[in-house]
């Protein structure tokens, strides 16, 4: 996303945050829309069977060193989201990122801040920093 995008978008969140403008109301309405993606991505599975979890213990062998782990980890996910649910969990997603936004907001930082710092910190602890 470009600086103009993220600052546009956190800008139009401000002014639509009317009636949920409590830190309160948006603590919760970030957590419920975070709720909503899982929700929408297990129905990918249990009810429209676009994707298929197919989990297992991870196998990485002993000798790995820490920056090639990734080729031996897997996500589970088998198979392509249909056109119905890759819009609806974007839809939940979207509904995530503006209450992530809105928390920004109402807080007074800034959203593209947030992400180029947490950019910064992946880019200096590589793979560490998820670990």
């Amino acid at each position: 996303m470009r600086e103009a995008d993220c600052a546009e978008f956190q800008r139009t969140v401000s002014e639509y945050l009317v009636r949920n403008r409590s830190i309160l109301d948006v603590m919760t309405k970030l957590q419920d829309a975070a709720t909503r993606v899982n929700r929408a991505l297990a129905k990918t599975v249990t009810s429209c069977g676009c994707l298929t979890v197919e989990a297992s213990k991870q196998e990485i062998p002993e000798d790995v060193n820490i920056s090639q782990v990734a080729h031996y980890v897997k996500s589970h996910i088998e198979g392509e989201l249909c056109p119905n649910c890759a819009d609806v969990i974007e839809t939940e997603l979207g509904n995530a990122i503006f209450y992530l936004a809105a928390t920004c907001c109402l807080l007074g930082l800034d959203l593209k801040n947030v992400l180029e710092r947490e950019n910064d910190r992946i880019n200096t602890l590589g793979v560490y920093s998820l670990t």
